[in-house]
C-alpha cells in the first residue's frame, strides 16, 4: 500500500453547501430561532458525540422573511471526515420543522474552530474524556 505524505489541508477547504426543504405554504407561521437551535442540537459529531450547537460549530443563523433559513457553520478541521455529512444533517433537521422553508447550510473556514467555541455543557463532557 502506498503511503500518502503530501496532503495539503487547504485542498479540503472547498466550498460546501447543503440544501434541504421547500418553500412553505401561505398561512404557515414561521418557526422560531429557538426551534431552529433545538433542531441543530439533534445533529451530533459521530466521533465526539456532542451536538453541533454545543460544539460551537454553528456561526450564523439567518431567517428570511419567506421562512427560508441560511446557516453558516464550520467543522473542527478541514480534514474532518464528517465535513460532508454534518451540514446535510443540519439542513435536513432544520428543514423538518414546521414553519421552515428552504434551508441552506454553508461550511465556512473563518474563523477557525477552537475549543473556546464549546458551550459550558460541552466543556464538561470533554473533561470526562
Amino acid at each position: 500500500m502506498e503511503e500518502i505524505t503530501d496532503i495539503n489541508p487547504d485542498d479540503y477547504k472547498k466550498d460546501y453547501i447543503a440544501k434541504a426543504g421547500a418553500p412553505i405554504k401561505d398561512g404557515i407561521k414561521q418557526s422560531t430561532r429557538e426551534a431552529i437551535i433545538d433542531a441543530l442540537k439533534t445533529v451530533s459529531d459521530p466521533e465526539i458525540m456532542i451536538n453541533i450547537w454545543d460544539m460551537g460549530l454553528v456561526y450564523k443563523i439567518e431567517q428570511k422573511e419567506n421562512a427560508d433559513v441560511y446557516i453558516e457553520m464550520t467543522v473542527t478541521s478541514p480534514m474532518c471526515p464528517v465535513a460532508g455529512v454534518l451540514p446535510q444533517q443540519a439542513a435536513e433537521a432544520v428543514a423538518s420543522l414546521e414553519g421552515v422553508g428552504e434551508v441552506e447550510v454553508r461550511i465556512v473556514w473563518e474563523p477557525a474552530w477552537s475549543l473556546a467555541n464549546l458551550s459550558d455543557e460541552a466543556k464538561e463532557m470533554f473533561e470526562m474524556f
